[in-house]
């Protein structure tokens, strides 16, 4: 699905998507329209605009994936403000893509969107993954009688590590020689286990933890 308020912006990005093989299932042109459209269509990855009448992209995104934690949001902005990339991650965004891409990158963006790999334009996952270690140095202490974390296997704990590198699951697949469907297998599990809803909250998670830095 495609949200963006300039028509022929929208028209033409929905264009290359099903030019390139993408059943786009629905556009919007608004805040409102998009979260209704959205929920109707459900649709599997969400191109989304932030600078939108009627309601924000970040409270868009928001709403959608609170409700709905497996869709995919791929933000394709004009905005390369530091303060924008922040807002639109910690609503739930798993990448975060600058409006002078070309379509071919669109569409490698929109595949890997799809995978669960979290994609930025270059200089911008750097900056996100700056910010989740300025908030690993206060963490929340925990409560006395909060339960102590679940336990992850070696392989899990592996595939966690690589996560908070930042590397693709493509990547970490080569790196330890399984396939692609296992390292989303290690991943989901992992999830679950430690009650994350998406690979954003697990790369903090791991931050947190130092993993980024073994």
């Amino acid at each position: 699905m495609v949200v963006d308020d300039h028509p022929m912006w929208r028209d033409a990005v929905a264009r290359d998507l099903a030019a390139a093989g993408f059943d786009v299932v629905a556009t919007a042109g608004d805040g409102p329209e998009a979260v209704r459209r959205a929920r109707a269509a459900a649709p599997h990855v969400l191109v989304l605009d932030l600078n939108l009448p009627g309601m924000p992209g970040v409270q868009v995104c928001r709403e959608l994936v609170g409700a709905n934690p497996a869709l995919r949001v791929l933000v394709l902005s004009a905005s390369g403000e530091h303060a924008d990339v922040l807002e639109a991650v910690k609503s739930g965004a798993t990448g975060y893509l600058l409006k002078s891409a070309g379509a071919q990158e669109l569409i490698d963006a929109v595949c890997r969107t799809a995978a669960g790999d979290p994609v930025f334009t270059p200089g911008l996952a750097g900056l996100v993954l700056g910010e989740y270690r300025r908030l690993a140095t206060h963490p929340v202490p925990a409560a006395p009688d909060e339960p102590k974390a679940p336990q992850l296997t070696d392989r899990e704990t592996e595939v966690l590590r690589l996560v908070a590198k930042g590397l693709s699951y493509k990547q970490i697949a080569e790196r330890l020689v399984i396939s692609h469907r296992t390292v989303q297998n290690h991943v989901q599990n992992t999830l679950g286990k430690l009650q994350l809803h998406n690979r954003v909250e697990l790369v903090r998670y791991a931050i947190e933890r130092g993993l980024d830095d073994a």
